[in-house]
């Protein structure tokens, strides 16, 4: 009889393979997870996301130049008075390469969202460093080039960690209204460019400087606009920055601008409108008043209002004011005469 087969001996994989195999595939699968996880969380932002709107609060930033002159005023005085209402008004606060340059402004917009958080509010920035800013006026100054592309993709990535919360991006306010008298619209519109590929992300709003009612014409301020190539990849205009106009005219002019933008949208800056304009004057003017509170209207075009301009805060050296950006006590007592 010939010899039965004897079946071969199975080889067995060798114990350390195992192990390795067995972690390999449990990290590919919680790596998986987390993929998984993380996109569903994107995706969560992304819907949830909305734009500001009627009773939109900004948050009231605890380092404003109205706080800190409000702890350095005299008690009981009409300058610690005034600083101290202020302080307590939920405002924009302004990104400047002087007080926040590119290796701390990280830190101020992760301070600004914790206080997001803690104020169930949205923060809003204004974003103003553009090279050759304000043209040389009383503003003057800002970064170069490649310092500007820095700086606002530093803000970026800052704003993108900040990801469960709102963000409003009031993006170089006068750049392109101002634009025409510094004859230099084509390289402001890169700049801005620049910044709003840096900027933008999953809940923020970013609104393009759009001049005021009394400044451009809606035709020709809608033609800057629309000639930066700009207006597809933002949520609108800002408008009435840092100026004193009336804001059923703000209003007005919003909606002309929109229906010649093809819909676009607009948030409006009251902070110091309380009083309308002075005429043509737009540098520190006597008697205005600050305005209504932010968020307190809007409209299928308007967004809604907000402070935007830091009452209290010179526009320059002009009508007796400091430097621009300085704390002024005076004219933080007449704004707030009729409001404390």
């Amino acid at each position: 009889m010939g010899r039965a087969h004897r079946p071969g001996r199975r080889r067995r994989i060798p114990r350390p393979v195992l192990v390795t195999g067995a972690v390999v595939l449990a990290v590919a699968l919680l790596a998986g997870i987390a993929v998984v996880g993380s996109l569903v969380t994107s995706l969560f932002q992304t819907l949830s996301a909305r734009p500001p709107a009627v009773d939109t609060r900004i948050v009231t930033p605890d380092e404003s130049k109205a706080a800190k002159a409000a702890a350095q005023a005299a008690p009981g005085t009409p300058e610690a008075d005034a600083a101290a209402w202020l302080a307590a008004q939920p405002t924009t606060y302004w990104l400047t390469p002087e007080i926040d340059p590119v290796d701390e402004v990280w830190d101020r917009i992760a301070h600004l969202a914790a206080e997001a958080r803690d104020q169930d509010a949205t923060v809003s920035v204004a974003v103003y460093g553009l090279p050759d800013r304000d043209c040389g006026n009383h503003s003057a100054g800002g970064l170069d080039p490649q310092a500007y592309a820095e700086w606002t993709a530093r803000i970026g990535d800052a704003l993108r960690n900040a990801s469960d919360v709102r963000k409003i991006v009031v993006l170089e306010p006068d750049s392109i209204a101002l634009a025409p008298s510094c004859g230099s619209l084509d390289d402001r519109a890169g700049y801005l460019r620049t910044a709003v590929d840096n900027i933008r992300g999953v809940d923020t709003w970013i609104y393009l400087d759009g001049g005021h009612s009394a400044w451009h014409p809606a035709t020709e301020m809608a033609d800057l606009l629309r000639s930066t190539g700009l207006m597809g990849d933002v949520r609108g205009i800002a408008l009435n920055v840092s100026n004193y106009q009336d804001t059923a005219n703000e209003f007005a002019y919003a909606h002309q601008l929109s229906d010649l933008l093809g819909g676009t949208h607009a948030i409006i800056d009251t902070s110091r409108n309380g009083a309308g304009p002075a005429g043509s004057q737009w540098c520190n003017p006597a008697g205005r008043l600050v305005g209504a509170a932010g968020g307190a209207f809007g409209d299928g075009v308007v967004d809604t209002t907000l402070w935007i301009k830091p009452p209290g805060e010179s526009d320059g050296e002009c009508n007796g004011g400091p430097a621009a950006g300085t704390w002024w006590p005076d004219a933080a007592v007449e704004l707030t005469r009729e409001s404390r």
